[in-house]
Formats: C-alpha cells, structure tokens, sequence
C-alpha cells in the first residue's frame, strides 16, 4: 500500500574532534539502521566533529576534517540506498553555521542551517556560530572541491528548506528549536511537513528528562506528525554528560524509547510508523485550522520513497508510556557513565579518592562502585568495547571483569589521611565503606608532613601559630586548618602519580574531588585543598540529593556502611578533639543567613574549582557556567539596605493589622 515507512534515530557517544572514532559510529549506526529495515537514519547534532569543539570552531581545519569526513560518509557503501542525516560545521559566505547535511546515494539533497541558537546555561552557540535568520529562504552552497569531486555537484541548496520524498515530506529541528517558543515544526506541520527530525547535543540534569519527553509529545500532539528525536550521549570532553534518549513519537505518542544511560557507544531506535495515522489524525482534529497563510516551505524534492509497496503485513509500533529514572538513580547512573568515558578516553589507570568518611566522598565512592557495576553488566551484555577498554585501563587482555568489587581493587584506590585531630569514627568509617565497595584502601597519617611544613614557617618567623583551643587568634585557628588540607591534597597527587609505580604496574591515576555544589556557592571548602582534583563527579549535586542517594546506595547496592556515615555529625576535623571526639560541627543556620556574604567572600575560590560533572539546572562553574566577578564589595551596602528597608515596612504593616 505504500504508506508504512521505517525510520531510525540514534544516540552516539562521540568525543570532541575525534574523527576516526566519530566517522567510525556514524557508519555502525547506519549500518544498523539498514540492516532493521529503515530508510532514513537520523544523527545527534554536530556528530562529525562532536559537539564540545567550543573555540576549535573558530580553526579552518576543524570544518576542513568534517569535510573529509562527510566525503569518507558519501562513498561508503555503508550509506547507500538509505537517507543519511548527519550534523558538522559549514561556512557559508564567511559565516559559520550549524548545519545538517543530507545526502542519498553520493548526492547531497540539501543543507540545512541552524535558525534559533542556544545561548544559555551552558550553552554559547553565539559564540561560534550565527543562526539563519532568513525564514523561508535557500541559497545555493557552493561545495568544496574534494565533495564535488566525489558528488558531481558543484552546489545544492542551502537554508531553511524541507525535503519532499515520493511519498510524503520531512522537515528539520536542531536541538533548541524544539524549545523555542517559536519552534519551526509548528509552520511546517501546517505546511504539510509530516516526519519532524531533532538533532540534539542535550545534556543531563536532574530531573529535566520529562521535560524534554513532554516537548517531543507536545510536538504532534496539537497538529500530528512524526517526531524523531536523536542526541548525543556520554562525556565529549567536558563537564557535560549527554544522556541519549533516542526517541519517536506519532500524534502526541511515545512509541519508541533509547536509553538515558549506558555504556553503549552506539544506540539505534527504530520505529515502523503509517502515514496514514498522521493524515487521519490532522483530519479529524487540525482540518479547521489547516489554511496556512505564511510563505510556504521550499521543497527539495528526491525521487525515493521511505515506503514499499507491500507493507499491508508491516506491523506498527504502537505507544509506550516513557519509563523515567528517580533522582537517585540519575545520580548513580549519569555520573558513572561520565566517569567511566573520563577514565577509558584519559589513558590513566584508575582512580585515587581521599575519603575521609563523611557523605561528600563516600557519594563519590558509591559512583565509581557503581560505574563497575555497568561496566561488569556490559561486558555481561557482550559490549565488546567496554572489555577492551577495561582491559586497556587494567594492563591486562586477558582480564574479564565479573565481580564490581573485585574491579573495583584494580582501578579504585582510596586513602584515609589521619592527623591528630582525626576520630576513631571517621577512620572506622572510612575503612568500612572501602571494604564494602572493594577498593585499594591506604591509611596514613600526615602530621610529620605538618609538623614539617609548620617548622619551616617558625624557622623563618620565630613564631609558632596555634589552634583557637590553645589560645590562638582566629587568623591563627584558620591557617592551621588549611596546612592539614592543602597538605592532604598534595599527597593525594603524589600516591595518585606513584603508587601504581610503587606495584610495579604503569600509568597513574585521576584525582577524585569530593565538594557538592552547596559547599561550592558558600565556599566551604579551603582552596586547594582535597575539593582540588582532576575531576568531580558530585560537584554539581546537592547535599540533599547526596543523602537521598546514599540511602539509595544502601538499598540498591547493600552498602551498609553508609548508614553510619549518614548518622554522623559533619566535620572537618581540622581542630584538636575534645575527649576524643569532634568539637568542629557545621551550623547549617549559619550558613544560610550569611550565604551572600559568603558567596561573595569565597567566590575567588571558584576560579580553582575542579571540573565537575554538571547534574543540576544551576553549576557554579567559574567562566563556563557561572559568569560572575570574583572580586566583590561584600558590604552589599546597598542591596542590604534595600533589604532592611523591606523589612521595616512589612513591621509597620503588620503593626497596622494588629
């Protein structure tokens, strides 16, 4: 009957200006495509060159390798026979674009430029590309030689185009198109366009996945249609973690989910869709509303059908309701995926954490225990990727990593550092969770180290500076605290660096940091010291949402040592013990009623702060996130005045009402 087509989306983990890997999961996913019937492959935004390029844009050779790579994609027989929707970089008149490229059988249909940036957040298209403001308008592109060469074409249309097959018409979105209020699917769908593509480079937040479910069904849902949603997935090179969620959807519908998380490289989600559910659908409920008014689109039409005649038997997807993941998942799924693309595209051997048995670090030790735990399920899953990149990070190609702990003594190290002001609970603590997790526990002491590096200062001074219990000045008090942890920080480099040499095993480990994102605004942390790491996998995560998680932890993975560190009493243990136990304990009042004031005084500490795993709608992020002085007047003089004005006026309305 003709009317059946099969469409494929995809999510693909692919990594900032690596050519060969992304040219090399581009043509699995087309592959794989083909090979479950479908006609039209859709890929994540910017998939030649990855989407984390940020000022690489600005280089020549950066839209140079995409085009070599675009030439690798048109005469592979891989993407014959098949409509190939890919995403690079193109400069047009001297302008650079967002662009996706559609090609056929070694012909280039059309290209289509972004027309609404995103440039919020974290997001700074403005800064690389400008969008195509010309609505309805296409252009011819004249093509580098070497695709000219290969295609027989010296330009094809560039703009805001749709592209008009045998058998009906496909129109395109690029990513925050989706969400502007002023979203291109809207036009086209009154246009006629039936199958609307998204291609996205959108990251993980917490608890923003229904969010972006409910665009997509929003999509269709007022004027019908099909909706392919393809994005990219895991760490690009940066703080962002891209969570996949390939999707498809007809009139409103949900019928086909990818993953939000996984170790998969490569993920493709078909879908067997009528077109004739779409026509009847804006039959019955848009036939009022169809007189289109607007310039209509430009079609580029093709002589291919997305459908075959005999399909009378082809059996459609029908809808599914979208299985989302709970906080606590997100947080034991998202940063793990993160890790585990940080560890295997780093090179390193592992990971060294200092965990000093408080909530912040054992949330850091639960993620990397769960990151082997996918790791052993994908190798289980037969991902054969994941066991050579495991196999890659341990030394060894006959290893096969079956147990989560037993993985975990190979490439996680943890280090308690004691000092005179440690508690037998917080060791106990400590030594506990690394048992339960399987890690490489080391305890050491660093007070020689402080005595050391306290002698040398009263060498030099004649002065001996002493803790607020024993009569110091607060000036004093703070920098004995800071010797301890900017000496722990030191130390955890150096075990970092050698203690893999100190086996005689090769390659070092990553630093792992421990500050969440509460102790990031306030600053309450000591610059440099054991927040200073390579990277953070929790510095985007809340203290509350770390607890929840722990209990999660508890639950999920039997790690019952975390019930005691939750029952604990923050501290730093930086001050000298009373009777054994902690004098130092966290005013969380305080620090509420004097967040300002500490944001501003600390806020110089942010231009230090570890990269961070970016899980929240807000990140503090110095320059990447947070655009923000870091010299402040921390009187507020006139902002708190305003504040008290407010409040004497509400006292004398209150009195009023009395």
């Amino acid at each position: 009957m003709g009317r059946k087509v099969i469409l494929a989306t995809c999510s693909l983990n692919q990594w900032a200006l690596d050519f060969d890997g992304n040219l090399e999961r581009i043509l699995r996913s087309i592959a794989i495509a083909k090979s479950q019937g479908a006609k039209y492959r859709l890929g994540p935004e910017l998939e030649i060159c990855g989407y984390g390029c940020a000022d690489h844009f600005y280089e020549s050779d950066t839209l140079l390798h995409c085009f070599q790579v675009l030439r690798k994609l048109l005469e592979s027989p891989v993407t014959q026979d098949i409509i190939c929707d890919v995403g690079m970089p193109i400069m047009h008149h001297n302008v650079r674009y967002n662009c996706r490229v559609i090609f056929l059988n070694r012909k280039i249909l059309l290209i289509r430029p972004k027309m609404l940036l995103a440039n919020y957040g974290n997001n700074r298209e403005f800064r690389w590309f400008s969008p195509w403001n010309k609505l309805r308008h296409v252009e011819e592109y004249f093509l580098p030689r070497m695709i000219q060469d290969m295609t027989g074409q010296d330009t094809v249309p560039f703009g805001d185009c749709v592209l008009s097959t045998k058998d009906t018409c496909i129109g395109s979105e690029i990513c925050a198109e989706l969400w502007n209020p002023r979203s291109p699917h809207v036009d086209m769908g009154l246009d006629g366009v039936e199958i609307f593509t998204n291609s996205s480079a959108s990251y993980h937040e917490l608890r923003k996945a229904d969010h972006r479910v409910n665009l997509v069904k929003s999509a269709t849902t007022k004027s019908g249609g099909i909706y392919m949603f393809a994005n990219q997935k895991g760490c690009d090179g940066d703080r962002l973690y891209y969570d996949g969620c390939a999707t498809v959807a007809i009139n409103g519908d949900i019928v086909a989910q990818g993953r939000q998380f996984s170790l998969d490289d490569v993920e493709v989600v078909t879908a067997t869709l009528d077109l004739e559910d779409v026509r009847s659908y804006r039959g019955e409920h848009c036939h009022p509303h169809v007189e289109y008014e607007h310039k209509p689109c430009h079609r580029v039409k093709v002589d291919f059908s997305l459908s075959d005649c005999d399909d009378v038997y082809l059996p459609t997807h029908q809808p599914i309701e979208w299985q989302f993941h709970t906080p606590e998942e997100e947080i034991s799924l998202g940063p793990a995926c993160w890790l585990w693309d940080y560890l295997r595209r780093s090179g390193q051997a592992g990971f060294l954490l200092p965990l000093s048995g408080g909530v912040d670090s054992s949330s850091t030790a639960c993620i990397v225990y769960s990151m082997c735990v996918l790791v052993c399920q994908a190798v289980r899953d037969g991902n054969s990727q994941v066991l050579e990149d495991v196999q890659r990070v341990v030394n060894d190609v006959s290893y096969t990593p079956r147990d989560p702990r037993e993985l975990c003594g190979r490439i996680f190290t943890t280090c308690y550092m004691a000092s005179e002001n440690s508690s037998e609970g917080t060791r106990n603590r400590a030594k506990e969770l690394a048992s339960q997790v399987g890690s490489s526990h080391i305890n050491l002491n660093i007070d020689m180290a402080v005595k050391g590096m306290l002698g040398i200062f009263s060498m030099v001074t004649g002065k001996c500076p002493q803790f607020r219990a024993n009569g110091g000045s607060t000036r004093e008090n703070l920098a004995l605290q800071n010797v301890q942890a900017r000496i722990r920080m030191i130390l955890a480099y150096l075990f970092a660096q050698l203690s893999q040499w100190a086996e005689g095993k090769p390659g070092g480990l990553l630093v792992l940091g421990s500050a969440n994102v509460d102790e990031s605004l306030t600053g309450y942390f000591t610059k440099y010291d054991c927040s200073s790491a390579d990277i953070n996998p929790i510095g985007g995560i809340s203290k509350t949402d770390l607890r929840s998680f722990l209990q999660y932890c508890v639950e999920q993975f039997q790690l019952t040592a975390l019930k005691s560190i939750m029952a604990a009493p923050p501290t730093a243990e930086l001050e000298p013990l009373t009777d054994g136990q902690v004098s130092q304990t966290d005013e969380v009042a305080a620090k509420v009623k004097h967040f300002f004031q500490m944001y501003s005084v600390n806020r110089h500490k942010m231009t230090t702060v570890t990269p961070s795993y970016h899980a929240e709608s807000y990140g503090p992020d110095d320059n990447r996130f947070d655009l923000r002085p870091f010299l402040y007047n921390t009187r507020w003089s006139w902002q708190f005045r305003a504040i008290d004005n407010q409040v004497s006026k509400m006292e004398v309305g209150n009195g009023d009402h009395d």
